[in-house]
C-alpha cells in the first residue's frame, strides 16, 4: 500500500511561500544566551495599569461570553469618537469591525476583495505579511520598490507603472514598517488622484498613525476627497496603547464592505477576546496621555539612535514615524543577511536584514527603538566592535 503524505496534500501556494524573514534570525537568537535585540518590533513598555485593569474588572464582572461578532457596541462606537477626535475621521459603529489584531484585518480584507487571477500592489520595503496573504487569497502580489532617494514613499509615477486592469488592491503601508517612512497629505493626494476614476481599493495599514514625529498629525488617505468609499483602513491597539500581547485591532471601511469582513470573521473567528475588548474600550476613552508620554520616549530614542548610528559611519536617515529605524550598511561590502548573521555570532546583536522586507531593502537593516536607551548604548556599542573588526 503506497503510504500516505500529509505535505504532499497541503496548499501548494502556502508550501511555497518562505518563512518570515523576521524570524529567522531570531530563532537563531532563541538558542544563545546574552543576546541584545534592536529587533523585534514591540513596545518595551507594559500595558498602562489603567487599561490592564479595565481587562481584570471584565473577569471580575463576569464578563466572559462571547461578544456580538463585529465586537462590543460601545468599543465600535468608542473607536468611532477616537478617529474623529484624532485624525479627523468621520465614521459610525455599522463602519468598524473589532479583529484580532490588525493581522486579522489585513487578511479578511485581502480575501473579501481578491477574485482569482487579481493583482495586489505591494510597495517595498514593508512588512512581510502583504505578499504572502495575497497570494493565499488567490491573487499575484506586484512589488513596487520604495527608493531611498524618495525617501521610501510611494510616488505617482511609481503608482501608475503598476497598475493594470487586473490591479485589484493598493496596500499603503505607512507609516512604514521597516524605514519610518510616512505619507502627507500632498503626497496622498497625488497617489488619490491616480486612483480616482480606476476601481482599485486601498488597503490603508495605519497601525502606527499614532506614532509620527512631525509637526503635523498622520493624515489617513480615507480623509480625502472620493477615498472614503474605497479605502479599508486597519488600526489596532499593539502600538500605540502597548497592547501587543491582548491582539486586537479593527477594520474601518463603508457600511456595505464592513458587512461582508464582519462575514469572514464570523465564519473564521466568531468574535475577538472578550477581555481584550473591555481593555481596548478603557485605552481609546482614557488613554491620549498614555500616547503621548510613550511617543515622547520613541521620540528621544529615534533621535539618539540616528545619531549613534550616523556616529558609527552607517547613513541612518531620521524617520518620522513608527519605531523603526533603517540604517544603510552597505558601506561595509556585506549584504544585510550575512551582516545581521555575523552580527549576532560575533557580538550577540540581533537586527532585521533589510531583505525580510523585499528587495528594495537589501543593503539595510531595520532597527527598533521600542527599546531602553541603556539597551541601545549596549548595542550600539556592540556594533561599534563589529565594524572596528571588519577594518583590515
Amino acid at each position: 500500500m503506497k503510504p500516505f503524505d500529509p505535505k504532499a496534500q497541503l496548499n501548494d501556494v502556502l508550501t511555497s511561500l518562505p518563512p518570515s524573514g523576521i524570524r529567522k534570525l531570531f530563532d537563531i537568537a532563541a538558542g544563545m544566551d546574552g543576546v541584545i535585540s534592536l529587533g523585534i518590533g514591540e513596545p518595551d513598555f507594559i500595558t498602562p495599569w489603567h487599561i490592564r485593569n479595565a481587562g481584570i474588572h471584565s473577569l471580575e464582572k463576569g464578563r466572559t461570553q462571547y461578544t456580538a461578532n463585529a465586537g462590543l457596541k460601545e468599543l465600535r462606537a468608542e473607536t468611532a469618537r477616537y478617529l474623529r477626535r484624532r485624525f479627523g475621521l468621520e465614521y459610525g459603529p455599522e463602519n468598524i469591525l473589532i479583529t484580532v489584531g490588525g493581522s486579522e484585518a489585513i487578511d479578511l480584507t485581502m480575501r473579501a476583495f481578491i477574485r482569482p487571477g487579481d493583482e495586489v500592489i505591494v510597495p517595498q520595503p514593508s512588512f512581510v505579511c502583504y505578499g504572502p496573504l495575497a497570494a493565499l487569497a488567490g491573487a499575484r502580489p506586484v512589488y513596487v520598490e520604495l527608493k531611498p532617494e524618495d525617501g521610501f514613499k510611494l510616488t505617482p509615477d511609481a503608482l501608475k507603472a503598476a497598475l493594470t486592469p487586473r490591479t485589484k488592491l493598493l496596500v499603503l503601508p505607512f507609516p512604514n514598517n521597516p524605514t519610518g517612512s510616512i505619507m502627507t497629505a500632498a503626497e496622498l493626494e497625488a497617489i488619490a488622484e491616480v486612483l480616482r476614476g480606476t476601481d482599485v481599493m486601498v488597503l490603508s495599514d495605519e497601525i502606527y498613525g499614532e506614532l509620527t514625529y512631525t509637526e503635523a498629525r498622520h493624515v489617513s488617505i480615507a480623509s480625502l476627497p472620493g477615498m472614503k468609499e474605497r479605502t479599508v483602513i486597519v488600526g489596532g491597539f499593539s502600538k500605540a496603547y502597548a497592547m501587543t500581547g491582548w491582539r486586537l485591532g479593527y477594520a474601518v471601511s463603508p457600511v456595505e464592505v464592513n458587512a461582508a469582513l464582519t462575514k469572514l470573521h464570523q465564519y473564521a473567528i466568531m468574535c475577538a477576546p472578550t477581555t481584550s475588548q473591555y481593555a481596548a474600550l478603557e485605552a481609546l476613552s482614557a488613554g491620549d496621555n498614555d500616547i503621548e508620554e510613550m511617543k515622547r520616549e520613541y521620540n528621544y530614542r529615534r533621535r539618539f539612535i540616528v545619531k549613534g548610528f550616523n556616529d558609527l559611519g552607517l547613513n541612518c536617515v531620521m524617520p518620522d514615524g513608527a519605531f523603526y529605524c533603517f540604517p544603510d550598511i552597505s558601506s561595509t561590502g556585506l549584504c544585510s543577511d550575512e551582516f545581521c548573521r555575523r552580527l549576532l555570532e560575533e557580538q550577540k546583536i540581533a537586527l532585521v536584514p533589510g531583505n525580510a522586507f523585499g528587495r528594495s531593502g537589501e543593503g539595510h537593516v531595520r532597527v527598533s527603538y521600542a527599546y531602553s536607551i541603556e539597551h541601545i548604548k549596549l548595542a550600539l556599542a556592540g556594533i561599534q566592535k563589529f565594524l572596528d573588526s571588519l577594518i583590515p
